[in-house]
């Protein structure tokens, strides 16, 4: 993949080339975004286009501009197993970034490249550093070693501490929708569901039935998603320490994806609670979120108070600070979705 083939990312991208035309890559750059694996691809753009052995285009230096995916080095990188690339994630059981895992990166980062221009470490997710590893991290930033790029990717930049954001060159990603039909097809069977004359027990279970169903095809479809690019799919023969930290790494990876989606997916449930409420104030359908779905929450608008709307919309908050917690994912929405006034 080169830039070119990022057209989604094009304001940000310019200005990554604008620097290298110039001869300025940075040291440390922090993409932020929406989509962990749109900022994935880039942050790999990135570094094959620096590394490229047979660029398309060039500086008035002979630097590269961008990749050719064809080459040795770009390969390796697009396989996940170039030597000058390491890429650190959220360990399994805690989901956060150790202090250890920084000082095995800092430790790589320090020495010179072995085939490429540059070292790039690439830290995903790295609004999930604990405190101790982000302390560590800062005098790698203040003292950044000579012919290395640091790469931060994250998507709640309000976790990070500011003595680290304030030293980063910060770019912003579009990402990928979640849902690419303008309204999701479980949205809308939500919706009907919800409609129903049946307001009874059951139509809640229903709706929770709904809800589970798509959150376990999203489950999996990560999951897919994350296990063709982990390299358990390229490498059988492998030691059983190394096997075991691919293994953890992938699972830290797609719990940490699927919690995500499943806060965007939630998301998307909120507004459609406030067509509810607009509708029920008589506010107008030009300010709905989902107008496709105005015939169905106007059934529900018409036999609900503002109050009891607004009390959905809070309900659904409360049920998004829980699932943040440990508390079982499944229970949880049950008891949400019972309070609920349809």
């Amino acid at each position: 993949m080169s830039f070119a083939s990022l057209p989604e990312q094009q304001d940000a991208i310019r200005l990554l080339q604008r620097s290298l035309e110039r001869g300025r890559l940075g040291h440390a750059y922090l993409f932020g975004g929406s989509d962990l694996f749109a900022l994935e691809k880039v942050a790999a753009t990135l570094a094959k286009a620096v590394n490229c052995e047979r660029p398309p285009r060039r500086n008035a230096a002979g630097l590269p501009l961008d990749s050719c995916d064809q080459c040795e080095s770009c390969r390796k990188i697009d396989n996940w197993n170039h030597p000058d690339i390491t890429w650190v994630r959220p360990e399994s059981k805690s989901r956060v970034i150790t202090i250890d895992q920084m000082r095995d990166l800092m430790q790589t980062v320090h020495l010179s490249p072995t085939v490429a221009r540059f070292k790039f470490g690439m830290i995903v997710a790295a609004d999930r550093l604990n405190v101790q590893a982000a302390n560590a991290f800062l005098k790698t930033l203040e003292e950044p070693p000579a012919n290395s790029v640091l790469v931060l990717l994250l998507t709640v930049p309000q976790r990070m501490l500011e003595t680290i954001l304030c030293r980063w060159l910060r770019l912003s990603f579009a990402g990928e929708a979640i849902e690419q039909r303008p309204v999701a097809p479980w949205l809308s069977h939500f919706s009907e569901t919800a409609a129903t004359e049946q307001r009874s027990l059951l139509n809640r279970y229903q709706l929770l039935s709904v809800l589970l169903n798509r959150l376990n095809q999203l489950k999996a479809e990560i999951s897919e998603s994350l296990g063709k690019r982990s390299p358990l799919e390229r490498h059988d023969d492998v030691e059983p320490a190394l096997r075991d930290k691919w293994e953890e790494e992938l699972a830290a990876a797609i719990e940490a994806e699927y919690r995500r989606q499943r806060s965007d997916l939630l998301t998307l449930l909120q507004w459609w609670f406030r067509d509810v409420l607009l509708t029920s104030l008589q506010l107008g359908s030009d300010l709905l979120s989902f107008p496709q779905l105005a015939a169905t929450v106007q059934k529900i608008a018409k036999r609900i108070a503002p109050a009891d709307a607004i009390h959905n919309l809070k309900l659904l908050e409360e049920t998004q600070r829980l699932l943040g917690t440990n508390v079982q994912e499944a229970l949880a929405l049950e008891v949400g979705l019972l309070k609920l006034k349809l």
